[in-house]
């Protein structure tokens, strides 16, 4: 399964409707829990979503309302003996921030560090994608995400029957590159399959427009990516470093994103069809506009 679970809506200050921040992404059996503020650990109990289901933890920055949460959820793991290691990502300019919210709690033996000193890909190790950080452009040192899956190939059903390819040999096929078949004739993988262009994931919060939004938003599958305010504020908005909903749609648009997910709203904005009807008027592809508690699919493979 791979979808994104929204766990908080909110920006520096929550709302009756909104909590703070908190975004899960379930990608097969990894569980990547991005900017978890306060309240998070109960949001996840609303959600439905179990803490031994985090493999990785991303925090983009260290504004209270994207890390609060952090103690609690590492209590949770710690509390509910996660049996396998979690990676935690941060910026390492602010390691006495993270120190502080990390060792106000139980020590979680499984816990691995991951301070983020330049863009570039994420030291992992153990994951079957890529997760590359890019640097953002806030009031403090910021980094967006970016998961990318490696390209594959599709086997073609029909083309491995007409060759009576069948069981274990369709693996190994997968594995080797090639098969001999029983008649001595060589078969390789690329004339029984099709390319599979790997998936793409991006996570932009509390950011003025730069040259990383773009890059992270560039060929994404899902962008998630913060709309704190409206374009009639967008000089409020480049002053605090943020984002309107138009200037995260026509980033959107330009780089060819399949699925937009505007979030991170300022209280000032009871409502939301603004934010709505302001994306939609620059990008015409699959648009959500999140709410607490929301699960968004992420889109079939190209």
């Amino acid at each position: 399964m791979r979808e994104l679970v929204v766990l908080g809506t909110a920006s520096q200050v929550p709302t009756r409707q909104r909590n703070h921040n908190g975004y899960l992404l379930r990608w097969d059996s990894e569980g990547l829990l991005f900017d978890p503020g306060e309240g998070t650990q109960r949001q996840m109990q609303f959600a439905g979503v179990s803490a031994t289901g985090l493999t990785r933890i991303c925090l983009t920055h260290f504004h209270g309302d994207h890390c609060l949460g952090l103690p609690g959820v590492l209590a949770r793991l710690n509390l509910d003996q996660v049996p396998h290691p979690v990676d935690v990502c941060y910026p390492g300019s602010g390691q006495v921030f993270y120190e502080r919210l990390r060792d106000v709690v139980p020590w979680f033996p499984g816990l691995r560090e991951r301070p983020i000193a330049a863009e570039g890909p994420i030291t992992l190790g153990d994951a079957a994608f890529t997760l590359e950080a890019v640097r953002l452009s806030h009031r403090i040192d910021t980094f967006g995400y970016r998961l990318v899956e490696p390209d594959g190939r599709r086997m073609l059903p029909d083309r491995l029957a007409a060759l009576g390819i069948v069981g274990p040999d369709i693996g190994r096929l997968q594995r080797e590159g090639t098969l001999r078949l029983a008649d001595g004739r060589v078969v390789t993988v690329d004339e029984v399959s099709t390319p599979r262009r790997g998936q793409r994931f991006a996570f932009v919060m509390d950011t003025r427009m730069c040259s990383g939004v773009e890059e992270l938003a560039q060929d994404a599958d899902m962008l998630v990516i913060e709309a704190t305010f409206l374009d009639a504020d967008a000089a409020l908005a480049h002053e605090f470093g943020h984002l309107t909903a138009a200037e995260a749609a026509r980033v959107a648009a330009a780089a060819g994103v399949r699925t937009l997910v505007l979030t991170h709203f300022s209280q000032r904005y009871s409502e939301l069809e603004g934010h709505r009807a302001e994306a939609s008027k620059y990008f015409d592809g699959e648009l959500i506009v999140a709410e607490d508690l929301m699960r968004v699919p992420l889109p079939t493979r190209r």
